[in-house]
């Protein structure tokens, strides 16, 4: 009978780049339009807001995301080439080096020399490169991915408080949008924390008293300078 495991490792790029992008989107926008609102401005000054708010946010997210990305991309890559360019000057020194980190792990040298030898003739680049590197496909840097998955979920999550700006009662719209926005917090929390392996409540805790913390900081600073100005 065959033995399935269930890993969760391969998600890590996307997941990290999802998570982020609509706790952002959540917590930013859900604060600007707080604190925006807190200044007394108009229904119209704080969707004006909140819709800015979600377009540049998002492209930030997508540059941010496929810049930092892609720096971590361009060392791997060289990682790489500079591996490719040892197997092809010694080919004899890179299997020596392979047995060595087998050898390092408690394999003994016999069987150490036979399995380097085998993984070179198969593929000697991708055996450096997992075992030397520690680089394995399914969490290698990927720009675009990461760019897409932080954007699109950070203008999911933005678009929870606009949305509840454009249908509530603009005299309850704020405490509604604060309510909205912690509760989607928390599922978001929830669901990031299960989709990785971890505790559900405790994800859910974090994002949440962020979340907190960011919209009533915001709405002090809106009261403060609204009164000011």
């Amino acid at each position: 009978m065959r033995h399935h495991e269930i890993h969760r490792a391969h998600r890590i790029g996307w997941l990290r780049a999802a998570v982020l992008g609509a706790n952002d989107g959540i917590v930013s926008t859900a604060s600007l339009v707080l604190g925006v609102a807190a200044a007394e401005a108009s229904y119209n000054s704080v969707m004006t807001a909140g819709i800015a708010g979600l377009v540049a946010g998002a492209m930030s997210m997508a540059a941010g995301e496929f810049v930092s990305v892609s720096s971590q991309k361009d060392a791997e890559d060289a990682d790489l080439d500079r591996e490719r360019a040892e197997l092809e000057e010694d080919p004899e020194m890179e299997h020596e080096e392979l047995t060595g980190l087998y050898e390092t792990r408690g394999v003994d040298r016999e069987t150490a020399l036979r399995v380097a030898e085998q993984l070179m003739a198969h593929d000697a680049l991708d055996a450096h490169a997992r075992e030397e590197l520690g680089m394995v496909y399914g969490t290698t840097a990927r720009p675009v991915e990461a760019a897409l998955a932080s954007a699109g979920t950070f203008a999911i999550g933005a678009a929870i408080p606009l949305v509840v700006v454009a249908f509530a009662p603009f005299a309850v719209a704020m405490p509604a949008v604060s309510g909205t926005s912690l509760a989607a917090l928390a599922l978001l929390g929830a669901l990031g924390a299960r989709a990785g392996g971890a505790n559900p409540i405790m994800g859910a805790t974090r994002v949440t008293c962020w979340g907190t913390l960011a919209m009533v900081m915001t709405s002090l600073v809106g009261g403060l300078f609204g009164s000011v100005l």
